[in-house]
């Protein structure tokens, strides 16, 4: 049998978007914490050398709005992320469990030196000296930015492993270490230093003198215009190391949307970080909390689909498909590939949770083996029905009977033409059953696009 996992399916956006919509917001906050940690670190020191004691005093004041923005409403989508993506994909979360157990539990042990952290800064300021508050942050920046290596390692060998022989030989440093690891460590350190530059204007806007919130202005403007440009050479950097097959489905499969957006949000950011820093009056709650959302839509939301888009069409290196479905070999951990058995005996045939009444469907119910197939297969990827992610409907003209379908099944999908469809190699009975699905599937969508363009005829 075909090691998969019953299939969950929102008919109306797709398991993605749920995914992507909590893991947007996610980031956003979790962002948030570790830039906010970085800028402690830096602002404590400086209060010390400096003798600035109104850092320290803005320390305490973002320390507290963190505590809320970035931990309580982290810690409720953290959970969401690893609660969506696990039943979306059981698969690709258990290979990555498998293979990085002991880094989420190091990781998990610098969340609690954070979590601990934020709340001795925020009960000490003024409490210590100095220099012992300095040590504090400087000891919760890097505990911040522990957990940011780990996670992005990991982030990092969904895309490709660390090593290209890691699947002959395994190890844990070898899947975590690859050239891409330290670009996007890079790149989202940058862009961390960005979003908080923003949301550290939600807390400076409430400074009542406005000298200091003048001076914390230009301090936030300075950091935020240094996240940018970072971001825009560590950008540079990670693109260099991306394999070709994800640029090449980045090129292809990104809506042309992307590239205004990321524009945007460069030039929105830019031009608020100077606003703010020559007329700190502009600094209001509402601006940077408008602010904040634009970064979020603009920049973040972006960012994380791309991301999502260019490892297709796999979800954890290279060899767990989008679908669950393992697609090659891994000596090195005992895996064998899905793809023979599929060819040789099929879906419908070996897949445990398929209806026995449809293992070997019946003229009458060969379409609704097809649709069980086309949710196994596709669904992960595409939407079965007219909104969602990518339409399956769309990917086919109108005009296409079952034949033509069931050749394109038996060639470009068969084989895996393109860099980001995986092959799924089907025997005739799949294939016959799946091309009759999709027909329907592309018809009713021409009858439907037909009566309305006679019902606006009428009107």
């Amino acid at each position: 049998m075909l090691g998969l996992y019953p299939v969950w399916y929102e008919p109306n956006i797709g398991s993605g978007w749920v995914i992507g919509f909590i893991a947007t917001i996610h980031v956003l906050f979790s962002h948030a914490s570790v830039g906010g940690a970085i800028l402690f670190g830096w602002l404590a020191n400086r209060a010390v050398r400096k003798n600035h004691p109104e850092y320290i005093d803005f320390i305490r004041r973002y320390g507290l709005f963190l505590l809320v923005f970035s931990y309580v409403l982290g810690s409720i989508t953290g959970p969401g992320i690893w609660f969506s993506a696990t039943i979306a994909n059981p698969k690709g979360i258990s290979a990555l469990i498998h293979s990085f157990v002991w880094m989420w539990a190091t990781e998990w042990v610098f969340f609690v030196i954070e979590v601990i952290g934020i709340y001795l800064l925020i009960y000490l300021a003024g409490r210590v000296d100095a220099k012992t508050h300095t040590r504090l942050s400087m000891i919760f920046a890097l505990a911040s930015v522990a957990t940011l290596l780990v996670i992005t390692g990991i982030l990092s060998f969904m895309l490709m492993p660390g090593s290209p022989d890691w699947h002959q030989t395994g190890g844990v440093l070898t899947a975590f270490f690859g050239p891409n690891t330290f670009a996007q460590v890079a790149l989202r350190i940058a862009f961390m230093l960005t979003i908080t530059g923003v949301v550290g204007g939600i807390v400076a806007a409430k400074i009542e003198d406005p000298a200091e919130k003048s001076h914390i202005a230009r301090v936030l403007s300075a950091v935020g215009l240094i996240g940018v440009a970072g971001t825009f050479l560590a950008g540079r950097w990670y693109f260099q190391t991306l394999p070709l097959s994800a640029l090449e489905t980045l090129t292809l499969r990104s809506p042309s949307t992307f590239s205004t957006m990321v524009a945007a949000a460069v030039g929105l950011s830019v031009l608020w970080f100077l606003l703010s820093a020559a007329k700190p009056g502009v600094l209001k709650v509402w601006t940077a909390s408008f602010m904040t959302v634009a970064i979020l839509v603009l920049g973040l939301a972006p960012e994380e689909t791309a991301r999502e888009i260019m490892r297709k069409p796999w979800i954890a290196g290279t060899y767990v498909y989008a679908n669950q479905t393992i697609g090659r070999d891994v000596p090195a951990l005992g895996i064998k590939s899905d793809l023979p058995l599929m060819e040789e005996k099929g879906v419908l045939a070996t897949h445990p949770f398929i209806p026995e009444a449809l293992r070997n469907p019946t003229d009458a119910d060969r379409t609704e083996a097809g649709r069980v197939l086309a949710l196994t297969l596709c669904a992960n990827c595409h939407s079965l029905s007219d909104s969602g992610i990518r339409p399956l409907k769309r990917y086919f003209p109108a005009e296409a009977d079952k034949e033509a379908v069931k050749r394109y099944l038996g060639a470009g999908l068969h084989r895996g033409l393109t860099s980001y469809m995986p092959a799924i190699p089907l025997p005739d009975l799949d294939r016959d059953a799946l091309a009759q699905y999709i027909a329907e599937l592309t018809r009713s969508a021409d009858a439907a696009s037909n009566d309305s363009d006679t019902q606006e005829a009428a009107r």
